[in-house]
């Protein structure tokens, strides 16, 4: 069976959380007989390109311009067409309104599986012009995937679409200690002596960091914050205003680096507080390596990986009072932290697997494949 994965941007040039899925799909699918290849738009090509991204082909066309958090592709049309035509399935991953049209002008035919990775929510004035055509689009594939209980349950959108409705959770593979790592733990033993609370992500507005820094002003423990983004500067101007010595910003990490934090930290931190952030990977990589957590309920996946008082603490968004609260639980109560981590570890191999992930997609796969074949024809492959 081969699938087309299809989204807008992809690695290396850029690092996200729907980039990461689509790899770990992509290098997870041999095992089931799936070859999986990638179509995408990037700023780095001048006309259509094939190259190979660890192990599977990667189907570039040129970006022509970005708006409104879209990239697009002139280019796209002709060359999706081309290259659809010899697919078994093609695997959408929302959102991007372009791939929309690409669908419809592709021609294709061939059963379509979407991953409902998250609402559209800035765009607000723009999607009620895009409605249409999204709704057009989810009802004429044959399949759509939420990656939580918790986002099918609150996305308006998806609980439209019931019948074709199923969810796979997000999973990611086991990451070991090795060499590197284990010397870049060394190296971060050094800077930081004892335990902390760490965040790791993209320094957004929507990552809630102003209800940490405001927690942080409320204790006295350490707090690492690693990453970047546009809110940096004025989070640091707020860490020196209110004169914290207990924050620390590491800016971007590197992969080793990330798992070298994970693994020394006493408790994972992810204050969230839109819906913006429909999972949470990072989450995922936290619970793999054991480690407690304290998240904000927003509806979303973060509340289904980090579930209240199983494996870690759920508190109201933008509520300092209660982050900091939460710390202070977890701080003074270290046997309660290693059982809430424990258990994070123990639902990390129960559903957050690369393998557990990519075992439901073949059997989704499979199961849309068949719906579109004559009946003798299946019996035949039965």
């Amino acid at each position: 069976m081969k699938v087309l994965h299809v989204f807008k941007t992809y690695y290396p040039d850029t690092y996200g959380g729907i980039e990461e899925v689509i790899y770990q799909l992509a290098t997870h699918s041999a095992q089931y007989g799936i070859q999986a290849e990638v179509f995408t738009v990037s700023k780095n090509v001048s006309v259509p390109a094939d190259d190979m991204y660890d192990g599977h082909r990667v189907h570039r066309v040129k970006q022509d311009f970005e708006f409104a958090s879209t990239t697009f592709s002139l280019s796209a049309f002709r060359q999706f067409r081309k290259v659809a035509r010899d697919f078994d399935v093609i695997h959408y991953h929302f959102p991007w309104p372009v791939m929309d049209l690409l669908h419809f002008s592709g021609g294709h035919g061939k059963p379509s599986v979407v991953t409902y990775h998250s609402d559209i929510i800035k765009q607000k004035f723009l999607l009620q012009l895009y409605k249409p055509v999204q709704q057009r689009f989810l009802k004429s594939v044959q399949a759509i995937v939420a990656t939580s209980p918790n986002y099918a349950k609150s996305s308006a959108v998806l609980r439209e679409f019931p019948n074709k409705l199923s969810t796979i959770p997000i999973g990611i593979a086991p990451v070991a200690l090795t060499d590197e790592i284990w010397e870049r733990i060394r190296h971060w033993e050094k800077v930081l002596a004892g335990p902390f609370f760490l965040f790791i992500g993209a320094l957004r507005y929507y990552k809630g960091l102003d209800t940490l820094v405001e927690a942080a002003a409320k204790v006295s423990y350490p707090i690492v914050i690693a990453g970047a983004g546009s809110e940096e500067v004025r989070l640091k101007e707020a860490v020196q205003k209110k004169g914290l010595s207990n924050v620390m910003f590491v800016g971007p990490v590197s992969e080793n680096d990330k798992y070298a934090l994970l693994y020394l930290s006493y408790c994972f931190v992810f204050p969230s507080f839109t819906r913006t952030e429909a999972y949470g990977i990072v989450l995922v990589e936290a619970s793999m390596y054991g480690k407690p957590m304290i998240t904000c309920e927003i509806g979303t996946g973060t509340t289904y990986i980090n579930q209240d008082k199983e494996t870690g603490i759920v508190v109201p968004p933008q509520d300092p009072d209660a982050f900091a609260s939460a710390m202070e639980q977890l701080w003074n109560a270290p046997e309660l932290a290693r059982q809430y981590g424990h258990h994070a570890q123990q639902r990390y191999e129960r559903y957050y697997t690369a393998e557990r992930m990519m075992q439901r997609y073949a059997e989704l796969y499979k199961n849309v494949l068949m719906q579109g074949l004559p009946r003798s024809e299946i019996q035949n492959r039965e």
